[in-house]
């Protein structure tokens, strides 16, 4: 039996594309985890940090249908589980592999859970898995803002992306399964709330406060809402595909991740356009509308802001989010875990990723020389105060997680030799297909 409660931070392995295609926006080589990957796995330790949102690049390591290029994985997989952190592998992060294409791809689904399982068979001592990351995020911002990917900006482009991203999902989750039927599935999806800001605004509110459960609802084999239902049938979703969802999920395998930030609250105006409000509501309040939905238990998968001219903004927003957590927890909703998104800062975020402009953004537990910052300090502090409390709080409600020492095939590891082996076979290969 593992913690009861799941402190985790992350590693940014964003990979979405744009200019057409033509460009792709690597956050783990922006921020140059490639190289110093050894160095961010000891800076998780030095914050005695357990958990770890992680995942191989996918654009990297699936090189084709039935290729796979593991040497990387192998190293930082092997090195982890050395350390004994437990891995949220994170294995579709808002990207696919150029040969893929982008999420307009029939195919995808069915590739993409071929690929969940052969790294679910190399690494069998792994049980906690996102298979993709914030998939409503993922086709909005690719299929319906046209920002990344297929950068296509319609309805039916953004049914098509979310339907195959789930499908995705929940395919992986079933191969998966086949190689480890104790995994659990922490979905990481955005928590959003529209507000009207005007009573003409009160019904485009309402159509997109149940927009953003359709990720959710699809995955987890709910009923949509029946303007919703109209939605998906209107714009190329078929009655079979919307069935395959309904029967076809694993509820009972997973945790509800829910990612907040300052930007996930919205004001409509009359005509449906959105800006930001701000926080108005809060983690809490959002969380237990996703609770009341879902009835799963519940990871506070991301969170950040940027640290200001003060130097303390990061860490009163850790302060602020930890508290939603507690009152989340009091209330009675089965909360587990908690996350600061990322380890170190990141790169272009400020523009969601869609110029590559180079511009570091200060929201890391470490900025990009591996150096910590106030909020780094302020997390390793909480997770000493609270880490002890927690526990003796709910005795009853613990995640069964099996850590990577207590695996029952620990010591047969792949060596560092096969490894490096293994990478020049695949550069072999690669220069021969091209």
């Amino acid at each position: 039996m593992g913690p009861s409660f799941l402190f985790a931070t992350g590693i940014e392995n964003s990979i979405p594309t744009i200019g057409n295609g033509s460009i792709r926006v690597d956050e783990m080589e922006s921020c140059r985890h490639y190289e110093l990957w050894h160095q961010d796995f000891d800076l998780v330790q030095e914050l005695r940090i357990c958990f770890l949102r992680y995942g191989p690049p996918i654009h990297k390591t699936f090189l084709g249908a039935n290729r796979f290029d593991w040497s990387f994985a192998d190293i930082t997989f092997q090195d982890l589980r050395r350390r004994n952190i437990v891995p949220i592998v994170d294995l579709c992060h808002f990207g696919v592999p150029d040969w893929v294409g982008n999420f307009q791809n029939p195919d995808f689904p069915e590739l993409f859970a071929s690929y969940a399982g052969q790294f679910a068979a190399r690494f069998p001592w792994v049980q906690l898995y996102t298979p993709v990351n914030e998939m409503f995020v993922c086709a909005e911002f690719s299929a319906s803002f046209g920002w990344w990917n297929e950068q296509m900006r319609s309805d039916q482009a953004f049914v098509t992306a979310l339907k195959h991203i789930v499908k995705a999902n929940i395919l992986a989750m079933a191969a998966i399964l086949k190689v480890r039927d104790d995994a659990i599935f922490i979905q990481s999806e955005s928590s959003e709330y529209f507000h009207a800001e005007n009573p003409s605004a009160i019904q485009p509110a309402e159509v997109l406060n149940s927009k953003r459960f359709l990720s959710l609802d699809l995955n987890y084999g709910r009923r949509v809402d029946s303007e919703m239902y109209e939605f998906l049938m209107d714009n190329g979703m078929t009655r079979e595909e919307y069935h395959f969802f309904l029967h076809n999920n694993f509820k009972h395998h997973c945790i509800m991740g829910n990612d907040y930030y300052i930007t996930n609250e919205h004001r409509v105006a009359k005509d449906g356009c959105t800006s930001p409000s701000g926080e108005v509501f809060g983690y809490d309040e959002i969380t237990q509308q996703y609770y009341n939905r879902y009835m799963l238990p519940v990871m506070h998968t991301e969170t950040n802001i940027m640290q200001g001219p003060r130097g303390d903004e990061a860490v009163f927003w850790l302060w602020k989010e930890w508290a939603n957590v507690l009152r989340v927890r009091n209330n009675g909703v089965p909360i587990v875990g908690f996350t600061w998104y990322s380890l170190t800062d990141q790169v272009d975020w400020d523009s969601a990723l869609r110029e590559k402009n180079g511009r570091v953004n200060a929201v890391g537990l470490y900025d990009l020389d591996r150096k910590i910052r106030p909020v780094g300090l302020a997390y390793k502090q909480l997770i000493q105060d609270w880490g002890e409390v927690l526990p003796t709080q709910s005795v009853c409600l613990q995640v069964p997680v099996v850590t990577p020492w207590d695996h029952n095939d620990w010591g047969k590891t792949i060596s560092p030799k096969v490894a490096v082996s293994e990478r020049k076979q695949a550069e072999t290969n690669e220069a021969e297909n091209s």
